[in-house]
């Protein structure tokens, strides 16, 4: 990342933790392993079988 404020750079990050929110099933979780493996299982859905508009 650049410096603070380039919003070229954070878009992308942005945009996934935006749909992370809204999208992933959200719980209680007992160990650091429990948030770990939603968000691994997550990013895997987001780029491998989520529909993109822009992805060519």
């Amino acid at each position: 990342m650049s410096s603070r404020g380039n919003c070229c750079d954070n878009a992308p990050l942005e945009s996934l933790f935006g749909h992370f929110k809204d999208e992933a099933y959200i719980k209680p979780c007992n160990t650091m392993e429990e948030p770990k493996k939603e968000m691994k299982s997550y990013m895997t859905y987001y780029n491998n079988l989520r529909y993109q508009w822009k992805r060519r």
